[in-house]
């Protein structure tokens, strides 16, 4: 991992003696390379082997423990004096860009990315321009600091009216899933590793949410999912949401888990902390788990033609 001697400069630089680290899934096998380099530098080292999910999901409690918390793979969420975040780029041949051109319906294409690979997107933005397409990339902001980036609960950058089509680099189709919901364009997912393209179109997934809603009508009591996570907590939302209906009640939860919810032992769930947890993981959860929107069309405050994807603004 790169940028380790860079990352020890601020670390002294903050007066830093006892560090902590937390990684994402994805790079948490790196966590005891890192470990090693910065404890060669002079630095005591600790490392969360808690789950990690995103810079929503910070350990904060480490804190309590070490002079500053350096969290890796993600943009910031939360500002705090005492975290360091550290992103990891992951890079790929722009020429791939070419893969996607056969599913655009224009010649004005939006373009995002996850955070991996938000430093390359000016390059393909001018092979694109090259092939005689006109690309936009939003500059970023909130949740989405960098310009074109998206987060799996935010999708800001991919809202462009005047684009036809919205070109989305990211490995998986969650993103590009989120994208289609968020935008209603037509959405070329770009796998940056693998090199391949592919439309994504969000229709069946919304046959398979409107039949969770209609399975949660029949239960006898909603549980309103608050987390306690900084970067996912919505109370004020989960109240409202638990005014539409004298059977809801806050729950509030660290870790949202199938086990929890079966003990809990409520009919379903309405989840106001990460958005993923209903769109990825209703296949493990016990009973329907339904976002917010989607409990406002239960309740009948909102419509079906007016459907949302639920984002953390």
């Amino acid at each position: 991992m790169t940028g380790i001697s860079d990352l020890a400069r601020t670390l002294r630089e903050r007066e830093a003696h006892i560090v902590a680290l937390q990684f994402p899934a994805g790079l948490k096998r790196r966590s005891g390379e890192v470990a090693a380099r910065l404890r060669d530098e002079g630095f005591k080292v600790l490392i969360s082997g808690d789950p990690c999910y995103g810079a929503c999901d910070l350990a904060l409690d480490l804190l309590e423990y070490a002079d500053v918390l350096v969290h890796f793979g993600h943009t910031p969420i939360i500002p705090h004096p005492r975290i360091i975040y550290q992103p990891y780029r992951v890079d790929f041949d722009p020429a791939i860009v070419t893969a996607a051109i056969p599913y655009f319906l224009g010649t004005t294409i939006g373009l995002v990315a996850t955070t991996q690979h938000t430093h390359l997107l000016q390059t393909v933005r001018e092979m694109l321009n090259s092939c005689g397409f006109r690309a936009i990339i939003r500059p970023g902001g909130g949740r989405t600091p960098e310009n074109g980036q998206i987060l799996g609960c935010s999708f800001p950058a991919a809202h462009i009216p005047e684009a036809t089509d919205i070109l989305v680099i990211a490995t998986g189709i969650f993103h590009p899933l989120g994208v289609s919901l968020a935008t209603n364009a037509n959405v070329v997912a770009l796998d940056p590793l693998t090199g391949e393209a592919q439309e994504v179109d969000g229709r069946r997934f919304l046959m398979k949410r409107h039949a969770i809603i209609e399975k949660a009508r029949g239960a006898d009591r909603f549980g309103i999912i608050v987390s306690r996570k900084p970067g996912q907590n919505r109370f004020d939302l989960a109240q409202e949401l638990a005014g539409l209906s004298d059977r809801a009640f806050l729950i509030f939860m660290g870790e949202v888990s199938p086990d929890e919810l079966l003990n809990l032992g409520f009919g379903a769930y309405v989840n106001t902390a990460c958005p993923r947890l209903a769109y990825d993981d209703q296949i493990r959860f016990p009973v329907p788990v339904l976002t917010p929107p989607e409990f406002e069309i239960l309740c009948g405050v909102r419509d079906w033609d007016n459907y949302r994807i639920d984002e953390i603004e």
